[in-house]
């Protein structure tokens, strides 16, 4: 498959909607080219800023770019990505199926505040005071985690696993940071879900993502205002 994208992403320790982009063209063999646009800040006359808004106005990351093309939004990158390379199987192949996955996106895409803003994703550091503090006190982060289960349980009953909807899709992708965020926190959750974390972990497009991750020693102050200095303990 030649490589005719470009997907640009920020930092991949921090950047929870440039790995789900990255995770599924990776995981499905998609070849593209990968532009890593440092985050500086967010302000709006920031270095990240101005190169991301010069190739998408809304100045966010992932974008994804095939000739003159421009996609940004990790799931409309995703259904774009599905319609291009239709045997590959991006979406469940049963109509019911893709409609419950493509729910369980915007869902993602839309909810889980709490968990989203309690637990920024991190995958250098190890957070499990901040997580065991967090599920104390928050109320709606329980209540996330347990939808989540809920969700995640009656898929992989119903499909029987490994995951989501029986083999890797969109969805698996989009919950990705999901897990390295339940991971990373050490948030509490139960069997079935704990394996349904180790598989997306053992794929090998997660495991290339978590290792760059890693190798970044990139730590971003206004990304981590929960520790003083970049530190995996």
């Amino acid at each position: 498959m030649s490589e005719s994208l470009t997907l640009y992403i920020g930092n991949k320790n921090y950047s929870s909607w440039s790995m789900r982009a990255w995770v599924l063209l990776r995981q499905k063999g998609i070849a593209f080219r990968e532009v890593k646009v440092r985050f500086d800040s967010f302000a709006a006359d920031s270095e990240f800023k101005r190169i991301i808004r010069a190739i998408n106005p809304t100045g966010t990351v992932p974008v994804l770019v095939d000739g003159n093309l421009v996609i940004w939004d990790s799931l409309a990158i995703a259904e774009y990505a599905a319609e291009k390379y239709p045997a590959l199987g991006l979406w469940p192949s049963s109509a019911a199926h893709r409609a419950r996955a493509r729910s369980i996106c915007a869902e993602m895409h839309a909810g889980f505040a709490a968990l989203r803003s309690s637990c920024p994703m991190n995958i250098e550091a190890d957070l499990h005071i901040a997580g065991a503090i967090a599920w104390r006190d928050n109320a709606r982060l329980r209540q996330d985690v347990a939808r989540l289960e809920a969700m995640w349980g009656e898929l992989l009953r119903v499909h029987g696993g490994p995951f989501l909807f029986g083999d890797f899709c969109v969805a698996d992708a989009y919950f990705a940071p999901v897990v390295m965020r339940l991971l990373r926190y050490a948030l509490p959750v139960g069997e079935a879900t704990r394996h349904y974390m180790d598989t997306v972990c053992a794929t090998s497009a997660v495991q290339q993502w978590v290792a760059d991750a890693l190798n970044e020693h990139d730590f971003r102050p206004f990304e981590e205002p929960y520790r003083m200095q970049g530190s995996t303990s």
